[in-house]
């Protein structure tokens, strides 16, 4: 017997991963809201003249940039791979994600706030790694014996 594992429509792709960026909003405005309003830190980076209050426009845009450009390289390497794109993409984008972290404590943060940008930068990475392409997908589409 032979099965074949299928894979999403197009349009379901799509309308997956587009949520998927509005999660990763989401993620990043909800530690914004714990760590700034409600636990009253002010989240703010730089020296001054220079410091810059990280709010919910720059995590918005952030967010919404760092999806969009995930999406695209998933998409190029999906397409240039095949099925291993999906793994290609995972290791290149956990890898950005650590690099990624070294920005925090570079721009002058301490304490708790650099604990804040810090989470900030795992739940919107994490929530796009883990929603662009989930690994229940990664697998060859090549018919399987099955029994």
């Amino acid at each position: 017997m032979t099965e074949t594992i299928a894979h999403p429509q197009p349009s379901v792709r799509r309308g997956r991963r587009a949520a998927t960026l509005g999660l990763a909003v989401i993620a990043g405005l909800a530690v914004w809201v714990v760590c700034g309003p409600l636990a009253g830190l002010d989240l703010a980076v730089g020296t001054p003249p220079t410091t810059r209050t990280v709010g919910p426009a720059s995590i918005v845009v952030a967010a919404l940039v760092a999806g969009a450009a995930g999406w695209a390289l998933l998409a190029f390497l999906e397409s240039w791979r095949q099925h291993r794109g999906r793994r290609a993409w995972r290791i290149t984008a956990w890898t950005l994600l650590a690099l990624s972290l070294l920005g925090p404590p570079s721009s002058g943060a301490t304490g708790g706030v650099l604990a804040s940008l810090i989470a900030m930068h795992l739940a919107v990475g994490a929530t796009l790694i883990l929603g662009l392409a989930p690994g229940a997908e990664d697998r060859s589409a090549a018919p399987t014996a099955a029994g």
